[in-house]
């Protein structure tokens, strides 16, 4: 029987607001070296399973597929036993993989232990699966490095590359049919190889993904860009950083791989999913977790204009819910949006910019609205009438609940508050923000939040 995961429902705490909790996703229950794909409407992980909280080593027994439709509710889309691969038989070693598809088919490349990577097939993201080869794509030996930890990356001309490898990374174009190499692999070249370990030294597990023209390539939290998908690739630094990692997400006195244990063995993928970046990634930092068994947590992922990742922000809230009681929610961690676009701030982080006639933001799940509260923007204009902010409940055609005005404030760097008054119930609502009241570019949003009237 398939599972169904909820990490919607607020807890209480001391305070006058239950807490929100997001992260990590699925608490407690061995998931980890989570690989993120979307398909369709839905959000797919291909993932690991730590079996066991009670064990002193990795135990491994078979690997998971879970799906979401909100990043929030998740639910078990399927298992792969290890007698259904090449393997033929129960192995305590079903290690990192990643998902594909192609041609209405659905592809699993799967580690088997350190040192041979497999590909199984289905008709469903999920499965069942079968194993078209009835051997390893990758034996023992094949390259200079672990043929283990694979990641696909879809590239925009339809290509399909396999990167994979422990601290030496290969690449390795594959044919149109997924499961046989198109040429010989070859090794990824990095200007600069630093990682948890300290100077000199990557890790395994890489991954890739491409943006605006440029491919990322990642180990662990630290990352490289290219404009060729071969390289080679220049060394950017971590996307975990002391001040993004809030302190429920340390280990105190854990030095060994940076402030706190916040590098080692960050595994996962970056993607994106409604005009939004995310990041999937490993994590051992709550109580009762290990080296061998672990937890996966989400966070949103922003751009800097030069094309560079901004350290990420890794919290309880997590994505795809948010807090009303919080301070401020930044605008740019929208759902999902329609017609405007992401940049920095002149003020520092982020703001969302294009906003127009026709443009949407949506932030589903807050959580602990009062009752018609007040919500207040910070925004800029530079348009002569300025606009409006309508904001809806549940979509663009939900109820309107309110209208903010947004005076021309004198510039596209000089922001203001402005604020309104809605007409909602208290609790949980999914919002909507849309916009009128004007020509071209109506404003740009910074944050906003909630008060009681």
């Amino acid at each position: 029987m398939l599972a169904v995961f909820s990490g919607a429902a607020p807890v209480l705490t001391t305070g006058a607001a239950p807490a929100v909790t997001g992260n990590p996703i699925m608490p407690g229950i061995g998931l980890c070296d989570p690989h993120a794909v979307v398909y369709g409407d839905r959000v797919y992980i291909y993932a690991t399973h730590d079996f066991s909280a009670q064990s002193t080593h990795f135990l491994m027994r078979d690997w998971w597929v879970w799906s979401s439709s909100d990043l929030v509710h998740w639910t078990q889309a399927g298992v792969l036993q290890p007698e259904d691969t090449f393997l033929k038989r129960p192995f305590d070693e079903c290690w990192a993989g990643f998902g594909a598809t192609r041609h209405g088919k659905y592809f699993w490349y799967v580690s088997a232990g350190p040192e041979e990577i497999g590909v199984v097939q289905a008709d469903a993201p999920g499965g069942p699966w079968r194993d078209p080869l009835g051997k390893p794509l990758l034996a023992k030996g094949f390259t200079p490095t672990s043929e283990r930890d694979p990641d696909i990356l879809m590239d925009d001309d339809g290509q399909a590359y396999m990167v994979y490898g422990a601290f030496k990374y290969y690449l390795v174009r594959l044919n149109d049919d997924m499961i046989s190499l198109a040429e010989t692999p070859r090794r990824l070249q990095l200007d600069h190889e630093f990682g948890p370990s300290g100077e000199g030294r990557t890790a395994d597990k890489p991954s890739l993904h491409k943006r605006n023209g440029i491919y990322y390539l990642s180990w662990s939290s630290f990352y490289a860009m290219s404009t060729n998908v071969y390289g080679p690739y220049t060394y950017k630094g971590s996307v975990i950083t002391p001040a993004g990692l809030a302190r429920e997400f340390r280990r105190p006195g854990d030095t060994q791989y940076g402030n706190d244990g916040m590098w080692k063995d960050r595994h996962g993928n970056f993607f994106t999913w409604h005009n939004q970046w995310y990041y999937i990634v490993n994590d051992r930092s709550q109580p009762g977790r290990s080296a061998v068994f672990r937890d996966s947590c989400l966070s949103y992922v922003h751009f800097r204009d030069n094309g560079e990742m901004a350290p990420i922000r890794l919290d309880r809230v997590g994505v795809g819910q948010y807090d009303a009681a919080q301070a401020r929610i930044e605008a740019e961690d929208y759902f999902a949006a329609e017609n405007v676009s992401v940049r920095e701030c002149p003020a520092g982080g982020f703001e969302v910019r294009g906003v127009q006639v026709g443009s949407r933001l949506s932030y589903p799940n807050i959580h602990n609205l009062p009752a018609n509260a007040v919500i207040t923007f910070n925004v800029a204009s530079s348009c002569p009438g300025g606009g409006a902010i309508e904001v809806h409940e549940d979509d663009a055609n939900g109820p309107l609940l309110g209208t903010c005005a947004v005076p021309n404030t004198g510039g596209w760097d000089k922001y203001e508050s402005v604020s309104g008054n809605l007409n909602n119930q208290p609790g949980t609502k999914n919002l909507c923000l849309t916009f009128k009241d004007g020509a071209g570019e109506l404003l740009r949003l910074d944050w906003f939040r909630f008060s009681h009237p």
